[in-house]
């Protein structure tokens, strides 16, 4: 029993390094640094989010692809750091410690502690999750956003949909052998993405009432 309570401790330390990681990652503030290089801050612009769809409606296309690169960076290169820190030790639950480096980088662009847990709304940075899950989910997520904004130009409702979509991708896969883990952390993987997917529904509750009323605004609408 001590034994295992060991090595219980000791995984759960494992995850809550990756969760660190990921928020020293997440933290790094695309949107608000490349609109302080611009003279302002664009929490006070636009929608007051510090992500990608109000850098482009604010600053531009250019700004947009910087923050949409920069968030998306973010995300990866903390869920390689993981994989490569633990690849040796841990090489049957990496995909897990990889979703918990994921979920430290969203928490970190949502609510960094440097600007008063102001940030932005995680798609970007969840963008960067997928872009780790293997190419099918990638291509998977990617027709679905780009479907969605394409024939909407909503931006905030291809976002919507991508998030409640990947839980079912990767439980679909995960059932199939997809991330090669046991079951009990296959199941840990899919909580932990449906907490994720939660998280950024709740924080387009406003995008959403605004869709319900048909109010919410369209990307490349002019004015």
């Amino acid at each position: 029993n001590s034994l295992y309570e060991r090595e219980r401790n000791q995984t759960d330390m494992e995850r809550i390094v990756c969760l660190a990681i990921g928020y020293l990652f997440g933290i790094f503030q695309t949107a608000y640094i490349y609109g302080k290089m611009n003279g302002i801050d664009i929490r006070e612009y636009g929608s007051g989010n510090a992500g990608t769809t109000n850098a482009l409606r604010v600053l531009g296309k250019k700004a947009g692809v910087i923050v949409l690169l920069g968030d998306v960076a973010k995300t990866v290169l903390a869920v390689v750091l993981v994989k490569v820190i633990f690849a040796r030790t841990h090489g049957d639950m990496l995909p897990l410690l990889g979703m918990y480096a994921a979920a430290g980088a969203i928490l970190g662009h949502n609510f960094p502690v440097q600007l008063g847990f102001r940030g932005g709304k995680g798609i970007a940075c969840t963008a960067g999750l997928v872009l780790t899950l293997g190419p099918i989910v990638t291509i998977l997520e990617a027709v679905t956003f780009l479907l969605t904004v394409g024939l909407t130009r909503y931006v905030s409702l291809g976002s919507i949909l991508v998030v409640i979509e990947l839980v079912i991708d990767i439980a679909v896969l995960g059932q199939r052998g997809y991330y090669g883990m046991s079951q009990g952390h296959l199941l840990e993987f899919y909580l932990v993405c449906t907490a994720l997917s939660l998280m950024a529904i709740y924080r387009h509750r406003t995008n959403i009432k605004r869709l319900l009323s048909g109010t919410e605004n369209k990307i490349f609408q002019k004015k």
